[in-house]
Parts: C-alpha cells; structure tokens; sequence
C-alpha cells in the first residue's frame, strides 16, 4: 500500500513501515470454504499468503482517486500505478480544485522525474525498500498473534466484498514469537481483530490498537504511545482484483527520545479504473493531466475534489 513524496496508499510506510498490512496490488486466491474459521491460525496463514502473492503480482494496474485528510486540511490526488513506480498528481486542496497558478507548480514538482532519470530512481528504490519493510510485516502475522474465532461480520462498500460473509478474528500477541528485527518489534504491543474473506482468502480489515508503548531500536531511536491505533480496509474492485480502500492512522510518542511524533490521518481511496500494465511513468503522468482536465470540465466529476 507511504514517497515525489507520493502519498500513495505506499506513503504511509515512508513513516511507519509496519501500518501498511495490505498489498496494494491484486491476486485471486484459491478458493476456501467458510468453514475455514474452524481453524484461525490457518485461515490467516492462508490470507496471507495470498497478500505477499498479490504484492508481487504486477499485472493488474489502476488510476484511482486519494484523498488525505488531516487536522491541517484534506488534499486529494489521482494516481496511476506504472511499471516504474506510481505517479501521483494533486488536484485538490480542502475539497477546491488548484488555482493555475498552483497546477503548474505540481506539473512541474512531477515533470522533474520524467526530466531527471536519477530521481525517478531514488523514488523507485525508496518506494520498494518500503514495500520490503511490509512484506517482513504481512509475512510475521501468522506467527506473531493468536487468532481467536470471533464471529462474522457482512462485507459492505470498501470493506471486502458487499453482502458477502467475513470471518472476524480477534489477535492478540504471540507470548512465544521473538520478532527478527525492530521491524516486527511493533507487533509484540499490538491486538485487535482482523475480518477475512474465508472464500477468496483475502483480508478485508485490520484494525489494530498499541496495549502498550512500544519502543524502537530498544529505546534509541524513539517510540509509539500506549493507544495508538490504526484501521486498513480494503475491498474487491472488478474480476476477483483487491484494492486498499481506506487507511486511518492515531499515534503519538518520541523520535530520538526528545522530538515528538504525532500522526492523525485518514486516507480515502476510490475511483479505481484499469490502465495498460507497461505504462511509463512519463506516460502515467500525460493519463493523470488528462484526467485532471477532464474533471476540472465536467461538473459531475467534481467528486475528485471531495473527500
């Protein structure tokens, strides 16, 4: 699923690399019965494994619609997933679509990718180094929580697949899981619950709260509050693919022990249409001033103004 600084469904990582438990590309599981529930650690197992599949599964991309809100206001922005990496273009700020002067000022903030090849690298390289503290993260959940059965919930709109049945399994740490590295050492302070598509084996919510402050680097390097808590869904969008919907991030604590972290977001994301696997990113970006025009000129597409 944050990187440009992008503010992709990716972005979130740049800051908390653990937050994003859910591949933003797409993979159709083998299918599952229902019954699966009898047996949550596999039942997870099996999710799982179909998230890391559709993490490295680049064949199916979109250009969707984000919108970021925060105590300081809310920004929206298309995107377009490439072969490269995602090209993210802002439309609006605080639900008002950019002035002139504004839009040149981010065409020209993403042509200097298009323009200077070495930093379209930096960027790749920095969005697959996140996408690799992830996967540690997706990879570690089957052994770092026990999952208890905790009955079904329906899918609805953003959340899996509307109407259809979700298994709801609470986690709570794993007293025998020894984390690899402080990558995972998040985990080892975190419960909550986690609803699961037990046909298609895929997770359609995770929604995790910090029981206790939780250090990284063994206190050096700072550390997330007791209380901290965040929300990923993600939700069926066309032929069996699945895409992050929503994000929402609470968290405070202490960066190097004495600056201060905070993070109160909720990032939305919708709109999702097919485009060409071997997109370019300069392509990307011609798709993305493109689509911008279009709904600056139609007022019923004013909804990618809006969050």
């Amino acid at each position: 699923m944050a990187i440009v600084n992008s503010s992709s469904r990716n972005s979130i990582a740049q800051r908390s690399a653990w937050i994003l438990l859910l591949a933003t590309t797409s993979f159709a599981g083998q299918p599952a019965t229902v019954s699966s529930y009898r047996d949550p650690a596999e039942l997870v197992r099996k999710a799982v494994q179909n998230e890391i599949k559709a993490a490295n599964d680049d064949t199916a991309r979109f250009l969707f619609r984000g919108t970021k809100t925060t105590p300081k206001g809310s920004t929206t922005r298309l995107y377009v997933e490439t072969r490269e990496t995602t090209a993210g273009l802002v439309v609006a700020y605080n639900g008002k679509p950019l002035t002139p002067e504004q839009r040149r000022g981010e065409e020209a903030r993403v042509e200097r990718f298009v323009n200077n090849p070495e930093e379209l690298k930096k960027k790749r390289e920095k969005e697959h180094e996140e996408a690799e503290r992830t996967m540690r993260i997706v990879r570690a959940l089957p052994d770092a929580f026990v999952f208890d059965y905790a009955g079904e919930e329906a899918g609805s709109e953003g959340i899996g697949r509307a109407g259809q049945p979700l298994v709801k399994l609470q986690f709570r740490p794993n007293p025998r899981f020894q984390p690899p590295s402080r990558v995972e050492e998040v985990l080892t302070g975190m419960q909550g619950y986690v609803l699961i598509d037990a046909v298609t084996n895929r997770i359609a919510s995770i929604d995790g709260t910090l029981f206790k402050e939780v250090s990284f680097g063994w206190g050096i390097l700072g550390h997330l509050d007791r209380g901290g808590r965040f929300v990923v869904h993600q939700q069926e969008v066309g032929d069996n693919l699945w895409e992050i919907s929503s994000m929402s991030l609470s968290f405070t604590g202490k960066i190097l022990l004495v600056k201060s972290l905070s993070i109160f977001s909720t990032e939305t994301f919708s709109d999702f249409k097919r485009v060409p696997s071997d997109l370019t990113f300069a392509q990307a970006l011609e798709l993305l001033k493109k689509e911008e025009s279009s709904v600056g000129r139609d007022p019923g597409a004013s909804k990618f103004a809006h969050n």
